[in-house]
């Protein structure tokens, strides 16, 4: 049987292309959102050649391909005729953090290759500074650096592609959008904003009537993603209205400008506000008691990371250092890495596909190593048990440290090889408090996935 006619045979066997209310991949699973999931005879396609398991986890039905599920997906798409439109049919059973947890997955699955390489050599950069092996201002850092960091800084671009494809809009101009958030001007503004500059200015006037708000939106995940939604919905729409004749000049025209405008001036900057309000909401956890501020920022942060607002708790960080010295916010961020890493351990370990594994263990070395998007969008999203218990881990073990007054004296990336900048006699809560994430995190995901779970 070839891989045509066993793509024709999962069409049959997941009840047809009926029964298909979208369909995506990651890096190794064809995922399935399907309308009825008891037409499914997985029996009969975990026999399929080529397929090396299939399941149903998280409202998804999954397909395990391995390597080649790009190519059986897009062949898949040529048999569908089109890629099927998510929005047609909605369980009534799903709810919305299932159905956002699933967005989520499909927009960075992906562009996991690409978050997973940069973030190891990112983190293994870190660790070679932090251990004195290259000096953090020579030349070598700055090139390897730049390798390391273009993903994330210029990470809306992959995210609008990717989101281009799962909200069924035109790629190219979801990139365009994505490039009015990051152009230079944009973000110099923010920049010089930032610093005080004389003559910043904090939003430029479009007819002197709409505001486009002054942010800068690299590495943004929320704005970007919501932008595009709103780009598919204006371009099905203008293309409605658009006589056939214009169609192919002015739908893209009109899509773009409207598209660009809905991002720059309402979509962006509520993404952004978000994030600074979670911000405000962390100092004033601190004014009440560091363990309670503790507790709550070692829960929400997995979820903060996950929803691109992490970035917020960053000037905080760098506020402290000037004014006090030190800084009691990263150590919590650096026991979330931990919580994250042990729960991505934990799946490694029960999995039974070596294709999986081979993913899972870099993208949980990555999160030890301080780059925790691997492990989120790339593991932690498809298995909802773990990801409760690395949130539970990281806020327990953060309260653990805040309680001992664990803190920092200079910013470094929460990696394990962030533990030299923390010796001083709070070391060894440090040390415990990473211990804590760690092995809590992979026995509670242990013990709530379950070795059936993971195949």
């Amino acid at each position: 049987m070839g891989t045509q006619e066993a793509i024709n045979n999962i069409i049959r066997l997941v009840g047809g292309q009926d029964n298909i209310n979208n369909v995506w991949h990651c890096m190794t699973r064809l995922r399935f959102d399907l309308v009825d999931d008891n037409k499914v005879d997985q029996g009969a396609i975990k026999a399929l050649p080529g397929v090396l398991g299939a399941q149903l986890q998280s409202d998804q039905f999954q397909i395990v391909i391995g390597p080649k599920v790009n190519s059986w997906y897009e062949q898949m798409l040529t048999v569908l005729g089109k890629a099927p439109q998510g929005e047609t049919h909605i369980k009534g059973r799903k709810s919305l953090v299932s159905m956002f947890m699933d967005t989520v997955s499909g927009v960075f699955g992906p562009i996991v290759p690409a978050i997973a390489g940069a973030g190891m050599i990112k983190g293994l950069l870190a660790g070679l500074i932090a251990l004195k092996v290259v000096s953090a201002k020579s030349d070598t850092v700055v090139v390897i650096d730049l390798i390391a960091s273009g993903v994330f800084y210029f990470l809306p671009f992959f995210l609008a592609v990717s989101a281009a494809k799962i909200f069924k809009t035109n790629e190219y101009l979801a990139a365009a959008v994505a490039a009015c958030l990051m152009y230079p001007s944009l973000i110099d503004a923010a920049k010089a904003l930032a610093a005080h500059q004389e003559g910043a200015v904090s939003a430029f006037w479009l007819l002197n009537a709409l505001p486009v708000s002054v942010f800068n939106y690299a590495s943004s995940v929320i704005p970007v993603i919501f932008s595009i939604l709103a780009l598919s919905y204006i371009h099905r729409w203008v293309d409605r209205i658009m006589p056939d004749v214009l169609k192919t000049v002015f739908t893209p025209t009109l899509t773009l400008f409207l598209g660009a405008l809905a991002a720059l001036v309402i979509i962006g900057p509520i993404g952004i506000w978000l994030g600074k309000a979670l911000a405000f909401f962390i100092q004033g956890l601190f004014g009440i008691s560091a363990s309670f501020a503790g507790l709550v920022v070692g829960a929400i942060r997995p979820v903060a990371i996950l929803t691109g607002m992490h970035h917020a708790m960053t000037p905080i960080a760098l506020q402290n250092f000037s004014e006090h010295g030190y800084d009691m916010l990263m150590p919590m961020m650096f026991m979330a890495n931990m919580a994250i890493a042990g729960s991505t351990f934990a799946i490694w370990r029960i999995s039974k596909n070596r294709q999986e594994r081979t993913v899972t263990l870099s993208a949980a070395i990555s999160a030890l190593l301080g780059i925790t998007e691997p492990a989120l969008f790339g593991v932690l999203t498809r298995y909802k048990k773990a990801f409760i218990a690395a949130t539970v881990a990281s806020s327990l073990a953060s309260a653990f440290i805040a309680f001992f007054g664990v803190r920092l004296y200079g910013y470094i990336l929460s990696s394990i090889f962030s533990l030299p900048a923390y010796i001083g006699p709070y070391f060894v809560f440090a040390l415990s408090g990473v211990a804590m994430a760690l092995v809590l995190s992979f026995l509670l995901t242990t013990v709530l996935v379950g070795k059936d779970a993971v195949e």
